[in-house]
């Protein structure tokens, strides 16, 4: 168990000084404090791109090709794509260019995007279009809450069901919600991705399957896994609640690398809050985080949240929990705390709505 202590995470620094690059990339950008993701985008457009025309090329002899994609595997699973998720999170929150420049929006999601396994536009759509409007209750077709969050067949089934029916009910929701530009979006850039992937396989299959096919398995098995982690721990008399039906990460590694992204409370009460200022606004507001129980971690993130809790392994939950107002005398109260939240919620229970 833990105290509040000063947090580590990243803020932005006005005074920090600026290169003659960085003056003329800033004309571009909404907002000054996102010049990290414009040096992040060249980054990944340097190395990954030349990587995957090496991976196209015809007749490259099989040593080489299997070298570049190590290399290439090396970048894109365990480099770049907590960076690049989290990127294509914020700037699906908050426009990254100006409307002078707005078609280099489109850079992300629909050329290195793909790369990564987001097939175009298909995480704005649910993540803006269906996951913030229903909070993770019943219509939120990725809800948590009638899962055993504990369970490793429970998320098995949470899986599998987003690999088999995960775009036909969104498709469904988008619909349902009267969001036709929204399901527009989601099912253009569905079909325009597949279409490639159809035309680039016989082009060079072996290249396709890596570049475009694995990366999309591997990618929405993480971010389900991320979702069930942000949303493990639910208050099952308040669902709708922010506060507690999601969970806060501080001081970890992760934030720095991910742009702030364990602070996953704060961006359900606001959205739109920059990353840079959620430190800031969880320590302003830090007795409705007392109140209402919230769950905080000191020193993990999500991936050990998910490993913990499969295994469940709760000491290890409780040994970086933030004791905030000092409400549990022992990590013992704090295990069992905990596991009143990973309970599964009976569909026919009554949900009672709370201000945030």
């Amino acid at each position: 168990m833990k105290y509040l202590v000063a947090l580590t995470d990243p803020v932005y620094d006005p005074a920090a000084p600026i290169s003659r690059l960085d003056a003329w990339l800033l004309q571009f950008l909404q907002d000054k404090r996102d010049l990290p993701f414009v040096y992040l985008i060249l980054e990944i457009s340097v190395t990954l791109l030349p990587l995957v025309g090496l991976l196209f090329v015809p007749g490259l002899p099989a040593a080489w090709w299997w070298a570049v994609f190590a290399v290439y595997l090396g970048l894109t699973t365990f480099y770049f794509k907590g960076p690049f998720g989290l990127m294509l999170h914020c700037t699906s929150h908050r426009i990254l260019f100006k409307k002078k420049y707005a078609r280099l929006n489109h850079y992300i999601p629909w050329v290195i995007g793909p790369l990564f396994g987001q097939t175009p536009e298909t995480y704005l759509t649910h993540h803006l279009g269906m996951h913030h409007p229903e909070n993770n209750l019943p219509d939120d077709e990725s809800s948590t809450m009638y899962y055993q969050r504990d369970s490793v067949a429970s998320f098995g089934r949470y899986l599998a069901d987003f690999f088999l029916l995960g775009i036909p009910k969104l498709v469904l929701y988008l619909g349902r919600t009267s969001k036709p530009k929204l399901r527009f979006r989601l099912l253009r850039g569905e079909v325009i991705y597949l279409l490639t992937c159809l035309v680039l396989a016989f082009v060079n299959l072996p290249a396709t399957l890596a570049v475009l096919i694995l990366p999309v398995i591997v990618t929405r098995a993480v971010m389900m896994l991320g979702n069930w982690s942000q949303h493990a721990f639910i208050d099952a008399a308040t669902p709708d609640n922010c506060y507690t039906n999601s969970v806060t990460c501080i001081n970890t590694k992760y934030n720095h690398k991910c742009w702030n992204d364990g602070y996953h409370i704060s961006h359900h009460l606001k959205p739109a809050l920059h990353w840079t200022e959620h430190p800031a606004h969880f320590r302003q507001n830090l007795d409705q985080y007392t109140q209402n129980q919230a769950v905080v971690f000191d020193g993990i993130h999500f991936l050990h949240i998910f490993a913990y809790l499969m295994t469940r392994r709760y000491d290890l939950l409780a040994r970086h929990f933030v004791n905030l107002g000092e409400q549990y005398q022992s990590e013992a109260e704090v295990v069992a705390f905990l596991k009143s939240r990973t309970r599964r919620i009976p569909r026919l229970a009554p949900l009672v709505a709370v201000a945030a």
